[in-house]
């Protein structure tokens, strides 16, 4: 009887600790981390000229530059119409754009091995120098949906201007699955 009892309590004690993994790697999926979060994408608005969102070149996806939703609150320069704090908060809302354009390429976030490669652009007065605290609103994002595999290789410059006066824009690579 003790024999059952013990072996009875190994398969217990095996089957919760193999659920528990289970349920583990499911909420570290970048989708189950949105849902974690309570993060929700935007539409994805359509291109605003003769381009397309993202182009797919064996396991890597090109996305377009991106600027926040054309009703974003801020606009202008940072460092002079807008502070870093608010550039920061225009640079996570674009890449909450850009994950909801991902999606839409990929079917889901999770077929996202890794992100590559960000290359963000900030509107900019003569002398600013914050383009990286800037940028890192959408590299925070990126990292906290995808964990380390969202740490990229990055450009942060500053641009005289940008499309309709846009404080950010950002391009992407990732790899997929």
């Amino acid at each position: 009887m003790k024999s059952l009892v013990k072996i009875y309590v190994c398969a217990m004690l095996a089957l919760v600790a193999i659920s528990g993994h289970a349920l583990a790697q499911g909420a570290t999926t970048p989708e189950a981390r949105l849902k974690e979060k309570n993060i929700t994408l935007p539409t994805v608005p359509p291109p605003v000229a003769n381009y397309v969102d993202s182009v797919r070149v064996g396991n890597l996806l090109f996305l377009s530059g991106n600027t926040p939703a054309a009703d974003w609150k801020f606009k202008g320069k940072v460092g002079k119409d807008l502070t870093v704090q608010e550039g920061y908060d225009t640079a996570r809302q674009v890449g909450l754009i850009m994950l909801a354009k991902v999606r839409n390429a990929l079917g889901s976030l999770d077929h996202v091995k890794r992100v590559v490669k960000v290359f963000g652009m900030v509107n900019s007065p003569d002398g600013f120098g914050d383009q990286p605290r800037v940028i890192n609103g959408f590299s925070d994002l990126m990292v906290e949906v995808f964990g380390e595999n969202g740490k990229h290789t990055r450009s942060a410059v500053g641009m005289a201007g940008l499309p309709f006066n846009n404080a950010v824009e950002v391009e992407m690579i990732v790899e997929v699955e």
